[in-house]
């Protein structure tokens, strides 16, 4: 099982497999560091499109050698995105990766009906597993940064998404907590109403196997002794491995909150796409794109 993100570095590592990750606008500080180190470390092959002098001066300025890179020239960044995903829809890169284009030509280009990556009637999500010092173990977390309300349909491919991401970490049997402002079921937060019939549908076994409950709050899903002390019984009962949130706008606050006061360490993808898709926030450390490219082989 693999309990920590240095574990799934580890395992990607020790694969024996070489993985090509086509870059898109690759002249970002983080992303060459990162893709330097998981070359040397043997499961990276980076071809990084974009403007060739810049990827070089900054890859000099940190210390950087480019042996092993592949360099492509491309002076667009929509151009790069085009050039990326084409390259990963066609098997020459097994992974695509966003650099510092901006996420909304970048996702455009992952998702054009012609060209993209995108499986045919498949929902686009994001899932990252987080590492805290607070929390005993990989906390997965649905979905901070591509859909902005999901409805019933989506949350049920929310569920799936986490389930098979926590399933290749070694977790046979994950506990999902469907995440809300309170645990009754109440016409005033719609969200309870879809978690009670994902609740049904995983009674029916129509999720891999798993341990699904809600609504319930941050105190039922994590912590142990909540469940006692509030008098609502749960089969989570404070051992979340998977969270699901209602909105983005209740999801992307908490696992931000999570990485600035809460010092945690994340690996997250995008998933729904044919191939593995790693989109990132410009500002996001070496060490946590590094580990994004680590969840992404691990997902190829």
């Amino acid at each position: 099982m693999i309990t920590k993100l240095d574990d799934l570095a580890r395992h990607v590592r020790n694969s024996g497999r070489r993985y090509r990750i086509a870059v898109a606008w690759a002249q970002d500080s983080n992303t060459i560091g990162a893709l330097r180190k998981a070359c040397d470390e043997g499961f990276a092959e980076p071809v990084m499109i974009g403007i060739t002098t810049e990827i070089s001066k900054l890859a000099a300025e940190q210390g950087i050698g480019t042996d092993g890179f592949t360099l492509i020239d491309v002076r667009n960044e929509s151009d790069a995105a085009s050039l990326a995903v084409e390259m990963t829809r066609s098997g020459e890169t097994d992974v695509v990766m966003k650099g510092l284009i901006g996420t909304d030509k970048f996702l455009r280009a992952v998702m054009d009906k012609e060209k993209g990556i995108l499986a045919p009637k498949s929902v686009m999500s994001y899932v990252c597993a987080v590492e805290i010092p607070a929390y005993r173990k990989l906390l997965f977390i649905t979905d901070p940064a591509v859909i902005p309300f999901p409805d019933l349909d989506q949350k049920v491919a929310m569920v799936k998404y986490a389930i098979q991401m926590a399933n290749r970490f070694g977790i046979g049997k994950p506990k999902v907590a469907l995440i809300g402002a309170t645990e009754k079921v109440s016409r005033q937060f719609e969200n309870t109403i879809d978690y009670s019939v994902i609740c049904k549908m995983a009674e029916r076994g129509q999720f891999k196997e798993c341990i699904i409950d809600g609504p319930l709050d941050i105190f039922l899903a994590c912590d142990p002794q909540s469940p006692a002390i509030k008098g609502v019984p749960t089969p989570v009962n404070g051992d979340a491995d998977i969270l699901l949130f209602p909105d983005i706008e209740s999801c992307n606050p908490f696992y931000k909150g999570l990485m600035l006061f809460g010092k945690g360490e994340l690996a997250g993808m995008i998933c729904g796409t044919t191939k593995p898709v790693v989109v990132m926030s410009r500002s996001e450390s070496e060490k946590s794109k590094y580990y994004c490219l680590a969840l992404a082989c691990l997902m190829a």
